[in-house]
């Protein structure tokens, strides 16, 4: 949970997550949304032995490409460059082919570069809920074939 969704500020967001983290009692699988999916990125650079040792996966909806002015809004150009160094993680990066966040073409670059399985969900916007999705049994099951990977 951050403080403030509407200003985001990539040092107290990395801080938030670190804290969730280190709290848990078992073993951490990261879900991430838009912005979300660039904060993991910072996470696994900024707290490479904290992830290695807490995080079994990660499910990674919907990445805003922070550094594509013409796509993400302005307030999440605090977390650009957008890391692109491997996950020590299964992940597995599920993206829109009409995202106004990123390009498809992004989107799957992001999860070559971080070794995610990348998943083309068609066009479902941003894939939130304006997308009118209910409760996405779509993006369970990956979750859970992502579980079953060892995630």
């Amino acid at each position: 949970m951050q403080r403030d969704f509407y200003h985001p500020d990539r040092e107290l967001w990395l801080q938030a997550l670190r804290a969730a983290i280190e709290a848990a009692r078992a073993p951490v699988v990261l879900a991430a949304h838009s912005l979300g999916c660039a904060l993991v990125a910072h996470a696994v650079r900024r707290f490479p032995e904290l992830i290695a040792r807490a995080v079994r996966g990660a499910l990674l909806v919907a990445p805003a490409d922070v550094d594509a002015p013409a796509r993400a809004p302005a307030e999440t150009r605090g977390f650009a460059p957008m890391p692109t160094s491997r996950l020590s993680f299964p992940a597995t990066v599920i993206a829109s082919s009409d995202d106004p966040y990123v390009a498809i073409e992004r989107a799957r670059a992001f999860a070559r570069a971080w070794g995610a399985d990348f998943v083309d969900a068609g066009a479902l916007g941003h894939i939130n809920a304006a997308s009118d999705l209910g409760d996405w049994p779509a993006g369970l099951r990956r979750l859970h074939a992502l579980l079953a990977r060892g995630g």
